[in-house]
């Protein structure tokens, strides 16, 4: 693929942060973005790597008022040495793929997805922060664009990409977050599209997620949209419970979002000797199993937080703590082990890491 890059001056070019502590999540971007355009007609042209700006749309976009929109989220790292990781970015691709065939829109190349990307990374590598427990997060996005009134899918999209430097995503960082368990509004079922990365599940989540901070909590956990019994998944991760030496994280049945995080925890907990199951769990499960000591850690996955320790479940008026509100021994391996292969400091014998270059 041929991508023109727009020259930019060195006068044009943004300050960098100053202080990594106060990057904060997703508020501050990159010099340049990667956009590329499909139609039924010419199919995916005009790859271009351009100045970050704002790009017009037709008011009857249909994605304005159809809601035909996917994402991706994952990071890019810089290792001690100095080296620009990035991990499992060919997850992304082939997950994003996934749900464009569920809404509807085209299939980007995955050697196209990858190259716009890395070659975008590498443009703006100086971006990329050092501090620990900092990264360059990436977003690509693909949009139906046609304008037009009526409920199709497009014929014209827009893929984009935009980089932003960012620090943990909780502002507590690696230490154990509260979660309110939702048992009234629901986010997705079984047969819609509660497993495509779509911005339709987000916006259905917001309601909760606000009453959830109005109390005080930092995520929503989610039960099943027909009987309110089954843990799903919570706001931005996927979520795990600590049996003994044993996990359990719910199955992947078509209403839980199939997370890149979660599929290596479930791999590397396997080799570390951890006996791991996908099964389901209801809610009263969970809390009996903290009440009685058998659930000893539960924790959270995700691109955004990696592993998020989970010290308390808040259900039904009534709060449940879990491992005196501390990180777990298992909590913390898999988060150590998981961290240490993405910044370059262990053997990554998955193969899980893509070196871009240097910075």
């Amino acid at each position: 693929m041929d991508i023109y890059v727009e020259p930019i001056e060195e006068e044009q070019l943004k300050p960098l942060f100053t202080d990594p502590k106060q990057l904060g999540f997703g508020s501050i971007f990159t010099d340049r973005m990667f956009t590329m355009k499909y139609s039924k007609d010419k199919g995916w042209h005009d790859a271009k790597i351009e100045k970050y700006k704002p790009f017009s749309l037709d008011p009857a976009a249909c994605v304005l008022h159809y809601s035909q929109e996917i994402f991706e989220g994952l990071k890019a790292y810089l290792s001690e040495d100095g080296k620009v990781l990035m991990f499992r970015p060919e997850q992304n691709a082939r997950r994003m793929n996934r749900s464009a065939k569920r809404l509807c829109m085209p299939e980007i190349p995955e050697e196209y997805f990858l190259q716009g990307m890395k070659e975008l990374v590498l443009m703006e590598r100086r971006w990329i922060p050092d501090a620990p427990g900092t990264s360059l997060y990436i977003r690509p996005t693909l949009l139906g664009v046609e304008p037009f009134l009526g409920v199709n899918p497009s014929a014209e999209y827009l893929f984009y990409i935009i980089l932003s430097p960012v620090g943990p995503y909780f502002k507590a960082g690696f230490n154990p977050v509260s979660i309110y368990v939702e048992d009234k509004l629901v986010r997705a079922v079984v047969g819609g599209v509660g497993d495509v990365k779509t911005g339709g599940n987000y916006a259905a989540s917001l309601m909760a997620g606000l009453k959830a901070q109005e109390k005080g909590f930092s995520q929503v956990l989610w039960l099943d949209a027909k009987e309110q019994r089954y843990i799903e998944e919570v706001g931005a991760m996927n979520i795990f419970f600590v049996y003994q030496d044993k996990l359990v994280t719910p199955p992947l049945t078509g209403s839980i979002l199939p997370g890149i995080t979660r599929a290596s925890i479930i791999e590397m907990a396997r080799d570390l000797g951890y006996q791991v199951e996908e099964s389901p769990i209801t809610i009263d499960e969970a809390i009996e199993g903290i009440t009685e000591g058998r659930i000893k850690e539960v924790f959270g996955s995700g691109t955004a937080a990696v592993i998020s320790p989970v010290g308390s479940l808040y259900y039904k008026d009534k709060n449940y703590v879990v491992n005196n509100n501390e990180v777990g021994q298992i909590t913390r391996t898999l988060y150590n082990g998981l961290v240490d292969i993405q910044y370059g400091r262990a053997e990554d014998k998955y193969g899980w890491v893509h070196v871009l270059g240097r910075k």
